[in-house]
């Protein structure tokens, strides 16, 4: 009975290659993961807590309510261009891109607490629940901060509770104090986590 020739061993080359490719793609998907956003600007946020005490000093004189929301309306205002304009400079001074993996992802989970921050506002202030609005702000603003820096330096994560904190007590104690709670989150927070974070993440 003539034997069969035998059959030619495939070449382990391929799936070798394909392999380390696999292992390749997975390292850097997890270094990215893990990576700091160290484009958090320290400084950008001690200049944001600074215009936030000034905002609870004009807010607090206010003879309206209405008066009050736009003070507190145009310090988010600025205080979202000085983010941006920090980010991006110290984005390029580290020669980092504005948009890479980790700070889309910052960015992105960021976002959702605020855009529900905003169509809270809307309609507590359209119900005439006005008490409520700065306790709101603070717990949405630190919801936020804890979901954007949850791949962030751990930082970031704390000063989040701490908003959210601050947030709670806001909502549950007088509302003759809320310009003092908002200027213990977005201005002390801001300037406490702000120098950490300038002082060990490179500005």
């Amino acid at each position: 009975m003539p034997q069969s020739a035998p059959r030619p061993e495939r070449d382990p080359a391929p799936a070798l290659h394909v392999h380390a490719l696999d292992n390749l793609r997975y390292i850097r998907r997890t270094m990215e993961q893990a990576a700091a956003f160290t484009a958090v600007p320290g400084w950008g946020m001690v200049w944001i807590g600074a215009t936030a005490f000034a905002a609870a000093l004009v807010a607090s004189h206010q003879p309206s309510e209405d008066a009050w929301f736009a003070v507190w309306l145009a310090e988010g205002t600025l205080a979202f261009a000085i983010s941006a304009a920090s980010i991006a400079a110290k984005a390029r001074a580290m020669a980092q891109p504005m948009l890479s993996g980790p700070n889309r992802r910052f960015l992105f989970s960021f976002s959702m607490p605020v855009v529900a921050g905003g169509v809270l506002t809307v309609l507590l202030w359209r119900a005439g629940l006005h008490d409520a609005v700065p306790g709101t702000w603070l717990l949405l603003y630190g919801t936020a901060v804890v979901t954007g820096g949850a791949l962030s330096v751990r930082v970031v994560p704390v000063m989040g509770l701490c908003f959210m904190a601050l947030g709670a007590a806001c909502l549950f104690t007088p509302p003759a104090w809320r310009d003092a709670w908002m200027a213990a989150g977005f201005g002390a927070l801001h300037v406490a986590f702000g120098s950490v974070i300038a002082r060990r993440y490179g500005g």
